[in-house]
């Protein structure tokens, strides 16, 4: 009864009574590479599965995607059959997500919080059986041709575990523990470029790989990428908090924990009062816009650039996401370079200035040099997540961060889910006055973060 109890240690010195494992790894990294594996997966199937989407909607409508006479025409009128493709891929992008993420909204804090008693291994480790689990289905609805309905069965499955939202809350949770607070932002600026690389890589292996052998042989490779990050937390990563035995999965006390976390401010708004529970309301408000328009904007980006007026094809899709992720590692740099003569705040409100005019170029390209243009101006828009994210885990305790980051893994739930669900009836709905109104409309909501930051 008089031991200290094992959660309440000092950030940045790991606990000496953990769970090691079965493999120790001398290289300076922890669950980086779990992140990079799983992002990998994730980068590689989703533009791959809307444009499997597409041609098996293209089919079973008969259009002939190959006869495109108005591509690179901007004032040609727009096909009727290809309006009703890009609708019908639109909502089935929707009706996917939303299944997903609706129910990783329950398992998400779930397991976040979970993990403050049974260890964050296990948290990095059942998500990434999930994923493969759904890349399995998928894998089956196409050899076999079944209808696209059973990519939503593969979506649920995946969102039971946790999903890919689980992966990121129990990364930066663990990176919450073996940080201090003054490298807590550019070890999160790590992670986020982590994901950038991983992203970059997958597009550009992903467009030509589909262009010469078609969508199966890339989804085995998505399987295996997700089987090698469970095995990597299994045998290399080590814990970084002490597991608890008797923890239990299936209780109310994990969502309980997040509640109070944000009803009362958690341990260390005592000393802020009111005001610390206002900036944690403030700046969680801050994430889930940001998160919400990066999510919704990013699914269009697939879908606008496969219709006229620029028809691309799988290459240059490929090259798009590439440099749409090349921002993660750009932001990366930007955030050390920008840490030495402005203060955190500022670095955000830079990120959304890239962000906001990147969207404005999209909202009016009708030709693929503009488009690359909107990316270009983009270089800088993910340097205000790990600030969001920075500042958040430094209003609470150290025994608060698996309960805080269960919490964003919910609000990152709920950022797919609004922002699929926004975004995707948007877009139909505004085809035939401004194509490109959804990344108007993303840069106008991105006003109030920044006004809230600033």
């Amino acid at each position: 009864p008089n031991s200290p109890d094992p959660l309440h240690k000092e950030p940045g010195v790991p606990s000496t009574d953990v769970v090691r494992p079965p493999v120790t790894c001398s290289l300076p990294v922890s669950v980086e590479p779990v992140l990079f594996l799983s992002m990998f997966s994730l980068a590689l199937q989703a533009p791959l599965s809307t444009q499997y989407l597409w041609d098996r909607i293209s089919e079973d409508l008969g259009y002939n995607g190959s006869k495109r006479s108005e591509c690179g025409n901007s004032s040609a009128p727009p096909d009727p059959l290809q309006k009703e493709v890009e609708t019908l891929t639109a909502h089935w992008n929707l009706y996917i997500s939303l299944g997903g993420f609706s129910v990783g909204l329950l398992v998400v804090p779930l397991l976040g919080s979970w993990s403050d008693l049974a260890g964050r291994r296990r948290v990095l480790i059942l998500p990434n059986l999930g994923l493969a689990l759904q890349t399995i289905v998928y894998l089956v609805v196409m050899y076999l041709k079944l209808p696209v309905v059973y990519f939503l069965v593969g979506r649920l499955l995946s969102g039971l575990s946790g999903d890919f939202n689980a992966v990121l809350a129990g990364c930066f949770a663990y990176v919450a523990d073996i940080s201090d607070r003054r490298s807590r932002t550019f070890r999160v600026a790590i992670l986020e470029a982590c994901l950038g690389l991983s992203g970059m890589l997958a597009s550009i292996i992903g467009g030509q790989w589909r262009r010469a052998q078609g969508y199966i042989n890339p989804f085995w490779l998505v399987l295996a990428t997700n089987l090698v990050s469970a095995l990597y937390a299994f045998l290399f990563v080590r814990e970084s908090v002490v597991p608890d035995p008797s923890a239990k999965l299936l209780t109310t006390r994990h969502h309980k924990a997040v509640w109070h976390l944000y009803s009362s401010g958690g341990s260390s708004s005592e000393a802020g009062g009111q005001f610390h529970r206002c900036k944690l309301w403030l700046y969680t408000l801050c994430f889930f816009l940001v998160v919400t328009v990066h999510f919704g904007s990013r699914e269009l980006y697939v879908l606008y650039e496969l219709s006229s007026p620029l028809c691309w094809g799988p290459d240059f899709i490929g090259y798009g996401s590439a440099a749409h992720h090349l921002g993660y590692l750009s932001s990366l740099a930007g955030i050390k370079i920008m840490q030495r003569c402005m203060e955190d705040s500022w670095v955000a409100l830079v990120g959304l200035a890239s962000n906001i005019v990147g969207l404005v170029v999209f909202s009016v390209a009708n030709s693929t040099q503009l488009m690359f243009t909107g990316y270009g101006l983009c270089l800088l828009f993910m340097t205000s997540t790990p600030v969001l994210r920075s500042k958040l885990s430094k209003l609470v305790e150290p025994s608060e961060q698996g309960a805080l980051f269960a919490s964003v893994a919910c609000v990152e739930s709920l950022c797919y889910l609004v922002g699929s669900g926004v975004f995707n009836s948007l877009y139909p709905a505004t085809l035939h006055f401004m194509k490109g109104f959804p990344f108007l409309f993303a840069a106008i909501i991105l006003f109030i973060p920044a006004g809230i930051i600033g």
